[in-house]
């Protein structure tokens, strides 16, 4: 019988392939981060989607025994394999700001708001027919979009890049879009389907953020900050770490912010995470300006396979990321393993590759210095469940 115990697991503890510590002063919510998303639109999102139907709060796991593996005091793991059924955070996001550009064109047209309510209600159908929304995709942000246009009665075309499975294609598929496969990487899908929104006057629904372009972005990474709100509103002590897996760092940094506006000075240690084969952040922090790195391998944590920081994660993050780690592809499927056969929590947690990483760079810092997470309270994000269920085999099946 396989042993699948953490300590079997990772005999000689998890090693990160490069680290960067920040000095970071301990300020009040900067309003250089608060230009991006303020406690009005963390509010208002939260508001909104939480009247949604479908609406269930994410759980919020103890993954008790990596506490005792590890001799913390508690890591609590947000598991966002059920949220909507689309399974992974980012239905927070796109599907929101969806929701608002075509409130935002209705007001244009009509001189007179209207309720997002009303969009969702289908009140207001035959004006979102004539609105086109595009994206670019690694899966789960398309699959948000394409849930959020479905929603609103707009036409739909997902961009996805070659490495993208067929399964998350198929996925995308199956909620109505149009779905254009090309043959480069995900940064190459950006720039086609921006170019194309520009020609057709199709509107881009991004997390990626660049010069001229930052009100969608602003208001999916608004969505994103239910996440942390919910946290915020079960937790009876806030954490002390929170361990944050960065792509173009729109996840990140709304998490981030939404921790730095509740709390402060007094915010978490925040520790940003990305693949070595995608450090963008990580570079950024080294020019002191978003950064585009050239992705010569993917990551198997295909959401994290992003060049290029987004201008509007940077304007947060460079003002409260306390350190950057960079992880290998190494020993993912194995902590996913671990998760599935219940060795991290009380019972099986379904993690898909992107979930994990956050885990992996808390086991690597306590390796390196265990004395400083005797009493820490870490927040780890299980940003995606099995969302390409075949890749989620596979990746288990690799592990003897």
């Amino acid at each position: 019988m396989t042993n699948n115990s953490i300590a079997s697991r990772f005999p000689d503890g998890v090693t990160w392939t490069r680290q960067l510590d920040i000095i970071q002063t301990r300020d009040a919510y900067a309003d250089s981060a608060r230009g991006v998303i303020s406690e009005e639109q963390a509010h208002n999102a939260y508001t909104e989607v939480s009247s949604w139907a479908e609406y269930q709060a994410s759980p919020l796991l103890r993954l008790s025994q990596l506490e005792s593996h590890l001799n913390c005091q508690a890591i609590h793991y947000k598991d966002e394999s059920v949220r909507f059924g689309l399974g992974s955070f980012k239905a927070l996001g796109g599907a929101y700001a969806v929701l608002k550009y075509v409130a935002g064109r209705y007001l244009e047209h009509h001189g007179s708001p209207v309720l997002l309510e009303r969009i969702r209600r289908g009140d207001i159908k035959d004006f979102a027919a004539g609105l086109k929304v595009v994206t670019a995709t690694d899966g789960n942000h398309g699959r948000s979009v394409a849930w959020g246009a479905a929603n609103a009665g707009c036409p739909c075309r997902i961009y996805i890049h070659a490495e993208v499975s067929q399964g998350r294609e198929d996925a995308i598929k199956a909620l109505g879009a149009e779905v254009i496969r090309i043959e480069g990487d995900y940064d190459e899908s950006v720039r086609l389907c921006a170019a194309e929104a520009q020609q057709h006057g199709w509107q881009m629904i991004s997390d990626t953020s660049y010069p001229g372009y930052t009100e969608i972005p602003s208001n999916v990474m608004a969505g994103y900050t239910v996440l942390a709100t919910e946290v915020i509103e079960e937790l009876k002590e806030p954490p002390t770490h929170l361990f944050l897996q960065a792509g173009v760092g729109g996840l990140a940094a709304a998490i981030a912010a939404r921790f730095w506006m509740e709390y402060g000075a007094d915010r978490p240690h925040i520790t940003v995470v990305e693949s070595s084969y995608s450090d963008c952040v990580l570079q950024s922090f080294l020019q002191q300006s978003p950064a585009t790195v050239a992705i010569k391998e993917e990551t198997i944590m295909a959401g994290l396979s992003c060049g290029e920081m987004s201008l509007l994660a940077w304007q947060i993050l460079s003002g409260c990321c306390d350190q950057v780690m960079t992880i290998s592809d190494e020993q993912v499927a194995t902590t996913m393993k671990l998760f599935a056969d219940g060795a991290m929590a009380s019972s099986p947690v379904e993690a898909g590759e992107c979930a994990v990483p956050g885990v992996l760079a808390l086991m690597a810092s306590v390796t390196d210095a265990p004395q400083d997470f005797r009493n820490a309270r870490v927040l780890v994000l299980g940003c995606e469940g099995a969302t390409d269920p075949d890749v989620y085999r596979r990746l288990l099946d690799s592990v003897a």
